[in-house]
């Protein structure tokens, strides 16, 4: 019996990237236990600024994102790399594994002394 690996299959479309970004930092801060006033305050962004780009309201511009990376201690890369993750995984779906049964005839052959 044959399995065919699983594959990812497109689900829906791309979300916006500002979503994308914004749930990535949110899950930054949050996994750091940080609030919005500490990073906006470290990052010298505004608090409703912040969380309007971790919403996906606003459209971060790269001296923002620069500021608040720098804020959350996290490479601009990883972010990106990150993002990326994320989007992919609300993208695709990994299907599963299934078995294929050959139809090709089976020949037995034996030998004899």
């Amino acid at each position: 019996m044959t399995v065919v690996p699983p594959r990812r299959v497109r689900r829906r479309p791309d979300p916006l990237l500002r979503d994308a970004l914004g749930s990535v930092l949110r899950a930054e801060r949050t996994a750091q236990g940080r609030t919005l006033s500490d990073v906006a305050s470290d990052a010298r962004v505004s608090l409703p600024h912040l969380s309007e780009v971790e919403r996906g309201r606003k459209e971060p511009s790269s001296e923002v994102l620069a500021a608040i990376c720098g804020a959350l201690g996290l490479d601009l890369a990883d972010l990106l790399l990150r993002t990326s993750r994320h989007v992919r995984d609300l993208t695709s779906v990994v299907e599963p594994a299934v078995p294929v049964v050959s139809s090709a005839p089976t020949v037995s052959l034996s030998l004899v002394a």
